[in-house]
């Protein structure tokens, strides 16, 4: 595809149109589930709606824990507003390193940022792939793994039915919710979440509530 030039989309919020038929779906086939949707039913998964600021979040939040990640992005968003690929590159390394960053993330977001300008991220064509089509796109993008892309495919394209299991704040919330707090394999925790489909980004937004109540915001 021709490079096209990059634009910030609208940053008005959203939320999934499918939310409360997931949640009235997981509550029947999953107690414990429904216990945590009957907390925090009224919260909902919320995006962005900004495909560049959603990475250059993920990317940031990678390997540290969610407060250190949203202080370094606060920081971040400080240095440069709006959040886009050209303002990110605008700043220098200094810049960037001074608010908390290594000097691979640094590299990473700028990364990203040229892969946006240069019209190598397909904004226009991801309503038509699903989600292995999009992950495959996006780990093209230095830094960018599995958990990031999938991440991406929950908080930003509302995916529905993604299940991160790289993600270590799901598998700890299934182990407690589920085993006791036992150690868990990657096949428990799949086999546990079968019964989740086709709503288990729904429900491992749920099982992230019961370790934290307060959402994250990608």
């Amino acid at each position: 595809m021709a490079a096209t030039p990059w634009s910030p989309e609208d940053s008005g919020a959203e939320t999934p149109a499918y939310w409360n038929e997931a949640c009235v779906y997981l509550a029947e086939r999953d107690p414990i589930l429904g216990r945590w949707i009957a907390t925090y039913g009224l919260a909902r998964l919320r995006s962005r709606n900004d495909a560049f600021a959603t990475l250059a979040r993920s990317i940031v939040g990678q390997q540290i824990s969610v407060k250190a990640a949203q202080s370094v992005w606060d920081r971040l968003l400080g240095q440069m507003q709006p959040a886009s690929p050209q303002a990110l590159l605008a700043l220098s390394t200094d810049t960037l390193r001074s608010v908390g960053m290594s000097a691979r993330k640094v590299e990473y977001l700028r990364d990203l940022a040229r892969h946006c300008i240069e019209g190598k991220v397909h904004t226009a064509a991801w309503a038509g792939m699903d989600d292995e089509a999009i992950i495959k796109e996006l780990v093209a993008i230095r830094g960018i793994g599995r958990w990031t892309a999938e991440m991406f495919l929950i908080f930003h394209l509302m995916r529905p039915d993604v299940l991160p299991l790289d993600d270590i704040g799901l598998l700890r919330g299934i182990s407690q919710n589920y085993l006791d707090g036992a150690a868990i394999a990657r096949r428990q925790a799949l086999d546990i979440a079968s019964r989740w489909a086709p709503y288990r980004s729904v429900a491992t937004w749920y099982i992230w509530r019961s370790l934290d109540p307060i959402p994250v915001e990608y």
